[in-house]
């Protein structure tokens, strides 16, 4: 059993002003995916320009911040929102949903292609596979913050979270950083190399992520203000996960197709 390493959730203090490693891994993140995107450009036949692309991140990271908050309230915190509407405003607030964000992204993804007169599955094919960057980051900095803890475990590996009791859990967090975020970065590194018809690689995430994450919910914790949602097994989690498996695999066919 492993004990959780004393971190201060905050980096840096400067007078009055914060700031919390939580928001640093997400800046990595943002920071990261833009450097992969620019690299992708340089190494493969891309219309993007540079200025387009930091155009892109900014949207993609307006995306993240709102639809991350706004999904974690409509699916995770329905009441919260009900008795604050104006607690959706407040995005600097804890509480983000991925799939919220995912929803996030996609709006800001049809604003960008608006305004610079993009196709959809152009930008999105682009922009996927430096998502799990951003994922990966992000898992990171919910480990520091000692949130989103596995299930109750005797694996040699479990970890005892200042937050969670005194029992040892799986450390869900560093799974879902191997996986969605490691893992499913090489899987679309490597799917994007070579030519795909339009939407291919958008499918391609949005079924492999929802696997990956899929499987993962089995080993983390059920949203204590939610439990399970179906069949006294089933968490929000797996249910939002499935939805995009099936969309996944859905673009997937109908673009080969």
């Amino acid at each position: 059993m492993l004990t959780y390493p004393d971190i201060n959730p905050v980096a840096l203090h400067l007078g009055s002003f914060t700031i919390h490693w939580y928001g640093v891994m997400y800046l990595l993140g943002f920071i990261g995916a833009f450097f992969y995107c620019y690299r992708r450009r340089l190494v493969q036949p891309t219309p993007f320009e540079t200025d387009e692309v930091l155009d892109l991140i900014f949207y993609v990271t307006v995306g993240v911040i709102f639809g991350g908050t706004w999904g974690y309230l409509i699916f995770y915190e329905p009441h919260f929102l009900a008795a604050d509407p104006l607690k959706a405003l407040r995005f600097w607030e804890p509480g983000r949903s991925f799939h919220g964000g995912l929803l996030g992204v996609i709006i800001a993804v049809l604003v960008f292609c608006k305004v610079h007169r993009r196709h959809f599955w152009e930008v999105t094919d682009f922009i996927a596979p430096a998502i799990p960057i951003g994922i990966a980051t992000g898992r990171i900095g919910n480990f520091i913050n000692g949130e989103l803890w596995g299930r109750v475990t005797t694996v040699p590996w479990g970890m005892v979270f200042p937050h969670a009791g005194t029992v040892a859990r799986h450390p869900s967090q560093w799974y879902e950083f191997g996986l969605e975020g490691v893992a499913l970065f090489i899987i679309l590194h490597l799917y994007s190399k070579h030519p795909r018809r339009p939407g291919a690689i958008s499918g391609m995430f949005l079924a492999v992520y929802g696997m990956m994450r899929f499987f993962i919910e089995f080993f983390r914790e059920p949203d204590l203000n939610r439990g399970f949602i179906a069949f006294g097994w089933v968490t929000m989690g797996q249910a939002l996960s499935a939805m995009m498996i099936v969309a996944g695999l859905f673009i997937l066919n109908w673009r080969r197709n």
